[in-house]
This record gives structure tokens, sequence and C-alpha cells, in this order.
């Protein structure tokens, strides 16, 4: 025991003996590296630059320290300059950060835990179908709580019936407060008639329904009906017929035979006899598809490609249609199916499941920041804001002032009690203060008229509100303080927009314009641009073998390639003509006839029925390529030399100095 504390002892003494050098062997990193004009860069902000660009990255060409220092002042120099224009502080340039930097100040106002938990959820939810029924009882969101048990207390009679063998439909069409349960009349000129679904809901995934609703389905199993679920719109009594796996996109192909109740010779037993026949009529391989589509569908939308629909997903079709299609092979072509709109004769084409999680993560997780699921991150991103700050709330300030609003603030006309001090703060975040008077500034922007609500709780509901604003306005507007790694991220995009329209104006668009000097650039440049050794060959590719050796007699003896197009075409020959210059490697095939005037030879693939017939018309030695076919090449080459000869001029306008032992310490930072 005794050797143990002395060993505990001299370790303690050897770190608190070293602690100055640690010290001071990290203090260098605060030192200025280099000066560029009047900017002064620290080692430590080079070395951030450095490591996430070249160390800790999967880029292949990793630099030294002193490649990537050149390529760091050469970057550096032109944001200088950019700055010294004034370019940062047009309105274009300011909108443009604002909206990247909007986008990367995000999840500073969630809680990522819980976002990456709710992305991980409904990537979960979306690998299945559901397809449910409903009964809903209405209850406003703001309803008071005598209506509200009065609600619950009533959709709770309904499940134990339901529970207890009663027709879930029957009772959907008795009950439900969703109109589209039961039958409606035609109103001539307003609406036609309607056939209720009895509760039925269809097929549907996740971010289909509301986020409550979507919960309620997914946490009940299948053929189970559903404790009342709560949402927006009232309670919900859901059963829930099919939990499938997800088909995900659909390709599916139909022949439409469309109902008419007002037509007496197009009634539902002449409809489905008329399906049968048609049925019976396709072959049993579906070859003649095409010709029956056209022949009988009434769907005039996609009579022309063989009846194929835009590619769908389960929600955006009636339920009786996914039936089929998830009882479908690829190809298989089904018996006609009845749905409200007539007879479909179905062909499934495919079905493309979601895609693995890292290919729809960012998308997910886009949907979920979009949907009322972002409330529960950001209730969490609130508190713990509050928890970093020096909040104080004043209750009692609050409560009082929320006690003198009366019903004009229901009706979205809110008018201050007498006697109030609007001065009085509610709560303050570290040194800002907020006033009863902020907080009638948000009333008066925000409210809205009310109908299921008193004042008083609608007034807390937008204290709430403003409270969330103003905690979000404060924490955005200390981002850069608070989060070094945000600050030098905003700046990255600063710099990078800058760069971008500095270039464009100083280099990119000078050599594009300057037709002049282009020229000049590839005659002075004219042995950087050379052909190597080529032929000009004629190719012909043949999609049938019976016309082979008759096309290549062709090519023989000298056709013509328009002249041999227009026999093609003409005798419908199913083949394709060219005449091309190719360099070594362009084509196997031509690579591997000989390269001699007059060469001529046939190549059958391997992997399908075409042939290549091969002829050599021309063999060149190395050439330099004209301007025209080397202008790409050109461009690059003159905006390269632009670019260096304007990089010396900014050198001269902003001096560069480089402190060279501070340096030799990054260098061996890095073993280099």
């Amino acid at each position: 025991m005794i050797k143990k504390q002395t060993r505990k002892i001299w370790l303690i003494a050897l770190i608190i003996t070293m602690m100055p050098s640690l010290l001071l062997a990290q203090s260098y990193k605060k030192k200025t590296l280099l000066t560029i004009g009047d900017k002064e860069i620290t080692v430590q902000e080079f070395m951030d630059t450095y490591e996430k660009n070249n160390v800790n990255t999967d880029v292949i060409d990793k630099k030294s320290v002193d490649d990537y220092l050149n390529l760091y002042i050469d970057f550096q120099l032109k944001v200088a300059e950019a700055e010294a224009l004034m370019m940062d502080t047009s309105a274009a340039f300011k909108k443009e950060l604002l909206n990247y930097r909007n986008q990367l100040a995000k999840p500073y106002f969630s809680n990522e835990e819980i976002t990456e938990e709710l992305v991980l959820e409904a990537y979960e939810r979306m690998q299945y179908d559901i397809n449910a029924a409903h009964i809903l009882i209405k209850c406003d969101v703001n309803a008071l709580p005598a209506d509200t048990l009065k609600a619950y207390k009533r959709a709770m009679e309904i499940r134990e019936r339901a529970i207890k063998g009663e027709d879930f439909g029957d009772l959907a069409v008795e009950f439900s407060d969703d109109p589209s349960a039961r039958d409606m009349e035609e109103i001539p000129g307003r609406r036609r008639a309607y056939k209720g679904n009895k509760g039925e809901l269809g097929y549907f995934t996740v971010f289909d329904m509301v986020y409550p609703f979507e919960n309620g389905v997914y946490n009940t199993e299948e053929g189970k009906i559903s404790m009342p679920v709560r949402s927006d719109f009232g309670y919900h009594i859901i059963k829930v017929n099919s939990k499938t796996p997800a088909c995900g996109t659909i390709k599916a192909a139909h022949i439409f035979l469309a109902a008419d109740p007002n037509d007496p010779n197009n009634n539902d037993s002449i409809l489905a006899a008329k399906a049968n026949n048609i049925y019976n009529e396709i072959n049993p391989d579906g070859s003649n598809w095409h010709e029956m589509v056209k022949k009988y569908s009434d769907d005039t939308g996609t009579k022309a490609n063989g009846g194929q629909l835009s590619p769908f997903r389960v929600s955006n079709i009636v339920a009786e249609f996914i039936d089929v299609i998830k009882n479908s092979q690829p190809n298989e072509i089904s018996k006609p199916v009845k749905t409200s709109y007539g007879y479909h004769i179905i062909k499934l084409i495919s079905t493309t499941p979601p895609p693995a999680f890292e290919f729809e993560e960012d998308r997910i997780k886009e949907k979920v920041n979009r949907d009322m699921r972002a409330q529960l991150s950001e209730e969490i991103a609130v508190k713990r804001i509050l928890k970093d700050t020096k909040f104080k709330e004043n209750t009692e300030i609050k409560d009082n002032f929320i006690n003198t609003v009366d019903s004009s603030l229901i009706q979205a006309k809110f008018k201050m009690a007498e006697n109030v001090d609007a001065n009085q703060v509610l709560f303050s975040i570290n040194e800002l203060k907020y006033t009863i008077q902020d907080f009638i500034d948000y009333i008066n922007k925000n409210q809205k008229s009310q109908g299921f609500i008193t004042p008083t709780a609608y007034a807390y509901q937008l204290y709430e509100g403003f409270l969330q604003e103003k905690v979000f306005e404060y924490e955005d507007a200390n981002l850069e303080n608070k989060y070094p790694e945000f600050k030098a991220l905003v700046q990255e995009y600063h710099d990078g927009i800058l760069l971008f329209s500095l270039m464009e104006n100083e280099v990119w668009n000078k050599a594009v314009q300057d037709t002049i000097g282009l020229q000049n650039y590839y005659e002075r440049n004219k042995d950087k641009y050379m052909w190597s050794d080529r032929v000009k060959a004629y190719v012909v590719t043949c999609h049938r073998k019976d016309n082979v050796d008759a096309l290549k007699e062709m090519v023989a003896n000298g056709i013509e390639v328009d002249s041999l197009r227009s026999f093609i075409k003409e005798n419908k020959s199913q083949a394709s003509a060219k005449v091309v210059f190719y360099q070594k490697g362009d084509n196997a095939n031509i690579d591997a006839t000989k390269w001699e005037v007059g060469s001529i030879n046939t190549y059958p693939s391997t992997v399908d029925n075409t042939t290549q017939i091969i002829k050599i018309l021309e063999v060149r030695t190395p050439e330099p390529k004209s301007f025209r076919e080397a202008k790409g090449l050109v461009t690059s080459g003159y905006q390269n030399e632009i670019e260096e000869q304007w990089l010396r001029q900014l050198k001269d306008k902003y001096p560069v100095v480089i402190d060279q032992k501070l340096l030799t310490k990054v260098k061996k930072n890095y073993n280099q």
C-alpha cells in the first residue's frame, strides 16, 4: 500500500514538474505564423485548416506542410483582395452567406440525440405498409378539460363495442365524425354522389399521417384495435387491418374500364363481364398486352405506353389496387379487380423497397425537421439553452399580466388592460431583459382567432412561443462566440463564396472572353496539345447476324457512310454507321485491327447479338490538335496563366511574412 501511494505521489510530482513545459509547448499555437498584408494568422488557425483538409481526411494527394502552406497563402491572398474590393458588403453576398449560416445553425436548435432517434424510428417504420381504419371523435386541440374528457369517454365506449364484436365499419358509419365514413348524396352543381368508406383509410406508411396517429398505428398489433389516440383533430379509434413489408416505389400498368352509374348499358354486371372477357383474350405470356391496352383501356393518359402509370407509393392509390400489387410477381397480370372507379386488369412491373439507411438518412432527417416531430427536439433544445444561460423568469409578473388578458385576445384583437406596466421584465437571458411590451409585440404579430380556448390558456400558449423565439434568437446571436467550430465553418463559407465570385471575375470569365489572348496562348503552347498516333475508322454496328456479310462487303467496296446509312434506313437493316478518329485505347476493336489503310475486320460481341465491322480509312502520326479541338484544354491553361500573373500582383499588394521558427515547430508536430 505504501509503495502504491509513493508511486502516486511521484507521478503527480512528475506531472507538476512537466506542466510548465507542456503549457509552453502548446502556447506557440496562439502566436502569429504568417501575415498577409494587415491580416495575422495564428499557428492554430493554420493547423486547424491543414488537419481538416489534409490530415483528418481520406484525400489521396496529401500535401506536406510546405506545399499546403503555399496553397493556403494563395487562398488568403484572394480573400484579402475580395474584402478590399468590398465584395462581402454586397446584398447578394450577404443573402447567400445568411442562407448557408441558417442551414449550418439548424442542429444547434434541436436535440441531436432525439433527432437521431426519430430518424431511426421513421426508417424502421418505412419498412412496413399499414392498412387501417379509424373512427374519429372530434375534440378541438384547445378544448376545455371537461369537453376533452367527454370526447375520450365516448371514444372508449365505441371501442368497447368494437372489441365485443360489433362491426367496425358499421360503428364508423354511425359514430365517426370523419364525414368520408358515410355515403353522400349528390348535390347538383356542387358535388357528385359519394360512397362512404366505413372508416377505411387504405394503405399508407411513415409521414403519410400526423405523427400522433402514426404512433397509434405502428404501436398497435395487426388485427387489433387501439386505445383512443389523441391528435389535433380529436380522438381516433384505430383498427390495424394489416402490417406488411413495404412496397416502396411501385411501377405498374393497367387496363381500365371506367364505371358510369348513369349509363344503363354499362352497369356493374356488364362491366364485370367485359373485364373478364378482356382478361381471357390476353395471352398467358402477356405478349399481346400492349395491343389489348390500346384496344380496350379507358385510361387515355396511359394507352400510348402500354397502360403504364407513373411510379407511385401505396398511399397514392386505392387499397384494392394495392392488394393486387402485394400478391403479384413482376410481369404477372391480375384477374379483373373492382374499385370505386371501375375495373382494372393490373400488370405489376416492379416494386423498389426503401433503400438502405445510409442512402435515406438525410432525406428522412429533412422530413423529421419539417414534421411535428421536430417540436420534441426543439423543446429539449430550449431546456438545454436555458440551462446553459443565466435564465431568470419573473413568474409573478408573468402570471399577473396574463390574468389581465380578456376575450379580445381570442378574437385576435388584443387590447392591453389599463394600469399594466409594460416595462416590467418577464424574464432575462444573461444580460438581456425581455419585457411585457416585448411580449405584447409578439402577441400582436402572432394572435389568431380561437374558438375552443380561454383567453388565459391561449395567453400561456403564446407566452411559450414567445419564450422559445427569444431563446433561439439569443442562441443564434451567440453561436459564433459559444461554438468555435461553428464560427470556423461560417468563415469557411464566407471565404469560399468570396473566392468563387472573385475567381469568376478575375480569372474564369476573363479567359473565356479574351478570344485573342486564347488564340495567342494556343500558338505559344501548341506542342502541349498533341494527338498521339491515331486512325480514321469506318465503324458499322450490326444488331442482326444475317446482314453482317452484306454490310461488310459494301464497306469493303468503298460505299460512303451517308449512302450506307440511307441503305440501312430503307432496308430496315437494324444497324448504324459512323466515321470517327480513334487513338489507342479508345476502342478495343479498333486496337485489335491492323493499323493499315484498307484493313477490315468483324468483331462479334460476346454479350449480345451485335457485331462491329471495322475498316481503317486513314493512319495519322502525332500532330498538334487544332485550336477548336483543344479549346477546352487551352481555356484551362490560359486561366492558369492569368491566375499565376494575378497572384504575383497580389503578393506585391499584400506582402506575405512567414515566421520560419514557428513553421519548423509545425512541421515537427507532423513529423515532417
